[in-house]
């Protein structure tokens, strides 16, 4: 790859690099003492509630040929034709995406979302239901993310994916711990509203039984950029000693490093590596050196590129195609084309499990008809 094969040699502009993450770094540090204006919370009310089975069953069905092709889709083989035509008609879980923590930094997450709604994903499944925002704050309550996690999978039958840059991976990390239980029960966060639910357990779609929300677990998550001087502030003080230990809350699990990166304190040489507490799979990938801490996640140009697209939908981990010539910009492409493959993969697994389980439930039903 062109991005790889250019990390040696840059002596000047790695200069310039370094200068401008150590003043990032202290305006990081500087930006902790802001005060953070929460977004406005929605005051939408909720029209009518599907929980239990009546979640698995209002999931989306498209028609028994396109049900049937996406269950039979290779989770680790997904096309461009497999998302717009198959996956994007069928049940599609929510992406949670946490942006870091300087304003306007959030934009760059959302460059991320236009993204990933120019590679096919659709943009309902981005949007906050109660107030449409694309993207969450670190400072808004790990709990409170992690009891909307609860409602999103008690009404829709599916577990969001969650990725995070910067403090917004550092808060992802926490959530997970959340989810793990310790900091004790968990309320249910309702977006509609904007409130805490006065319980701290849900009624599972897939049993109809009820559940506590600590110990749902995330499908797939990742982090780029996180940690270092982010977690000299006041918030992120508990994730100090834990942020590269992943609890079992969460299956799929990926930790994107800068070669570079003097903000998280990333640097050539240094192991810092992501490691599981348990069961979780987890990954360590090192990106090229002269990937930006702050600028990794904007990525929207890659999806107006036509050549870009293709190369993004042939990637696969291990298996990286040469970079299109003529493309306009190939900017962070392997940061986005790695979790592109990982987000395509997880929704199939997502909307095979779905399909599944509603047509057991509907055959149940029927064999329970007179």
């Amino acid at each position: 790859m062109r991005a790889l094969g250019r990390a040696a040699d840059h002596g000047g502009r790695l200069v310039r690099l370094a200068l401008r993450a150590a003043a990032l770094a202290l305006w990081l540090v500087l930006a902790g003492c802001a005060t953070v204006v929460a977004p406005p919370a929605s005051t939408a009310v909720e029209a009518a509630s599907k929980t239990g089975t009546q979640a698995l069953l209002a999931a989306p069905a498209p028609d028994a040929q396109i049900q049937a092709r996406i269950l039979a889709l290779d989770p680790s083989q997904v096309s461009d034709s497999d998302v717009r035509q198959l996956l994007a008609a069928g049940p599609t879980p929510r992406i949670v995406l946490l942006h870091g923590g300087i304003y306007p930094v959030h934009l760059v997450m959302e460059s991320f979302a236009r993204f990933l709604v120019g590679m096919g994903y659709p943009e309902a499944r981005l949007r906050h239901p109660g107030d449409g925002r694309r993207t969450h704050s670190p400072y808004e309550p790990s709990p409170q993310i992690a009891g909307l996690l609860a409602w999103y999978y008690e009404h829709e039958a599916m577990m969001p994916m969650m990725v995070g840059h910067s403090q917004g991976g550092i808060q992802l990390v926490k959530v997970l711990y959340d989810l793990a239980g310790d900091d004790g029960p968990i309320p249910v966060w309702n977006p509609l509203s904007g409130h805490a639910e006065p319980r701290t357990h849900l009624v599972d779609p897939f049993t109809g039984a009820e559940r506590p929300v600590v110990g749902l677990e995330v499908g797939y998550a990742s982090v780029v950029g996180s940690g270092g001087a982010a977690l000299m502030l006041p918030n992120q003080w508990s994730m100090a000693r834990r942020l590269r230990a992943i609890p079992d809350t969460v299956d799929d699990f990926t930790g994107y490093m800068l070669a570079l990166d003097l903000v998280a304190w990333d640097l050539p040489g240094a192991s810092k590596h992501y490691r599981a507490t348990g069961k979780a799979v987890v990954r360590n990938v090192e990106l090229p050196i002269e990937y930006s801490h702050v600028f990794v996640a904007s990525t929207s140009h890659l999806a107006r590129d036509p050549a870009m697209r293709a190369w993004l939908n042939a990637y696969a981990p291990g298996q990286v195609p040469p970079l299109p010539a003529g493309a306009a910009s190939t900017d962070n492409s392997l940061w986005a084309a790695d979790v592109w493959f990982h987000i395509k993969k997880h929704w199939v697994l997502e909307a095979q499990k779905v399909l599944r389980a509603r047509q057991a439930l509907m055959a149940t039903q029927a064999l329970r008809q007179p």
